[in-house]
């Protein structure tokens, strides 16, 4: 698939089939993840995939707007060790999973976790030792909905300055 038509056509999705998504594609998704940039090359990235029904139930319940996350095939959440650029690099990961994941043809949305009041009672549900902040956590399955074709988004000109803003 070509990055740039990745990048336009992606967009979140929160309806998903109710059909298993392949431990391959999950490994080619993480795979992913863990090429993404880093301060230092520091990696300081751990990815743990849910798929438990009763595990996403519990992590769905603790969220504020990833209900839906219960009605994920898988559930990705995405920590990273304490340091200095944690947020940044595991905001690297969480994007290479985003576009990992549509491009082999699965729906995905990102659901925040850092410095939300459930970070710490989600990283103590999924047994992340201390030390570790919670950067995202990313629902995965098929589709049941449209995936491609983005919703509204500013125009070029209205967000692109020259020189000074």
């Amino acid at each position: 698939m070509d990055v740039i038509a990745a990048l336009k056509e992606r967009r979140s999705i929160r309806r998903f089939l109710d059909q298993p998504v392949e431990k391959e594609k999950l490994e080619e998704i993480v795979d992913c993840a863990r090429l993404a940039p880093s301060a230092n090359n520091l990696q300081p990235w751990e990815f743990i995939v849910v798929t438990d029904q009763l595990k996403k139930e519990a992590v769905a319940k603790l969220t504020d707007y990833g209900k839906f996350i219960k009605e994920a095939p898988v559930l990705i959440a995405v920590f990273c060790r304490d340091t200095t650029f944690y947020l940044e690099d595991g905001s690297a990961a969480t994007q290479n999973i985003l576009l990992a994941a549509y491009g082999l043809g699965l729906a995905s949305c990102w659901v925040a976790g850092n410095g939300t009041p459930y970070a710490e009672p989600v990283r103590e549900l999924l047994g992340v030792p201390t030390g570790y902040r919670l950067v995202s956590l990313i629902p995965i399955g098929y589709p049941a909905e449209e995936i491609s074709g983005q919703k509204f988004k500013r125009d070029l000109k209205d967000v692109l300055h020259w020189e000074k803003f």
